[in-house]
């Protein structure tokens, strides 16, 4: 095993099928509830998608998939299913390619989705699982990592993309401490990563996002580990907004930077960042904080929920097929020829 006695996998589930129903592990009220709930229409998982009861490109895609399934069970029109979950998250890629592949089936029969859906669910936990070794693999002894958002077992189908890194090394001894980032307005950093990795023993300090360039400056930490929602062919990277700061910073204090993404989080019908769309929620988001007003009354603000990282400030992205060194166009489509 290894010099911790924590395991790499996560201690519960965000993501269920049971009786023919989805089960979501309800992430708007963690950390100080533990709510379940269940989901028997494409409606109503499109719903939580978009309320982000579910959220992280990994996790919709399945949920997504489930959804879809729902419907065939419940004898109901697939294309109106296909079209109601497409609409619901329109920068995570995962979600249009677990529908793509559902609808490539072409059959309505219920019980062959069902069995899709739950290998699509199988098939993520598999691919964190070798994209922890894979990322674990580059990381120092006695490694410091600042981490962004929540890219677990809560964000996938189980470990986790950038924290199941983050697991995986800290299952072998090697990682000692991770810094998370709190990650307005959601505040994803602190009620779900800290959370997870509390859940799990692993060492972590709750960060205001803007005091990431104090860490780094203090020569704090070693490696910025993050997720990805949709990656394009030269090896942009859209993800949380905040993390393209976070990667100008690393780069100016020479902190490296690791992007963990499934090979279905990749978009090769997209040249660069420059296409992809960009998902504008409500600025209420902002002026308000747990439904309690932060801001004036009437004041505007913008509330893009994700941003673009250039290649050129990314050191490694992490997959399930194994790493791609300084990406570029030709580092991405070599991996993903594999």
């Amino acid at each position: 095993m290894s010099a911790h006695s924590a395991s790499a996998h996560a201690s519960f589930h965000a993501i269920e099928w049971r009786q023919q129903s989805l089960h979501l592990l309800d992430q708007r009220v963690l950390p100080h509830e533990h709510r379940v709930l269940e989901y028997t229409t494409a409606a109503e998982v499109a719903d939580a998608i978009r309320a982000m009861v579910v959220r992280g490109a990994p996790a919709i895609g399945i949920a997504a998939a489930y959804g879809y399934a729902l419907d065939a069970l419940a004898g109901r029109d697939l294309q109106q299913a296909y079209h109601v979950l497409a609409e619901s998250r329109p920068t995570a890629v995962n979600l249009f390619w677990a529908l793509e592949r559902m609808a490539a089936l072409n059959t309505a029969d219920a019980h062959t989705l069902v069995a899709e859906a739950r290998k699509i669910h199988e098939e993520d936990i598999a691919a964190n699982l070798a994209m922890g070794e894979f990322g674990a693999s580059v990381l120092p002894e006695n490694a410091v990592i600042y981490t962004h958002c929540n890219t677990g077992a809560l964000a996938t189908g189980g470990h986790g993309t950038a924290l199941g890194i983050i697991r995986s090394g800290y299952a072998e001894g090697k990682v000692t401490q991770v810094y998370a980032g709190e990650t307005r307005p959601w505040l994803q950093g602190a009620r779900l990563t800290a959370w997870e990795l509390m859940q799990d023993q692993i060492p972590v300090s709750l960060v205001c996002d803007g005091a990431a360039a104090q860490l780094f400056r203090q020569g704090n930490v070693d490696w910025v580990i993050v997720g990805a929602d949709r990656i394009t062919a030269n090896g942009d990277v859209a993800n949380k907004i905040g993390t393209y700061s976070l990667a100008v910073l690393a780069k100016h204090h020479g902190v490296k930077v690791m992007v963990a993404a499934p090979t279905t989080t990749f978009d090769l019908t997209l040249e660069s960042g420059e296409d992809i769309p960009i998902e504008q929620r409500p600025q209420e988001e902002v002026t308000s904080l747990f439904g309690q007003p932060i801001a004036p009354a009437g004041c505007q603000a913008i509330n893009p929920s994700f941003d673009v990282t250039p290649a050129g400030l990314i050191d490694v992205i992490a997959t399930e097929k194994g790493l791609i060194m300084q990406p570029d166009r030709d580092s991405v489509a070599l991996l993903l020829a594999r």
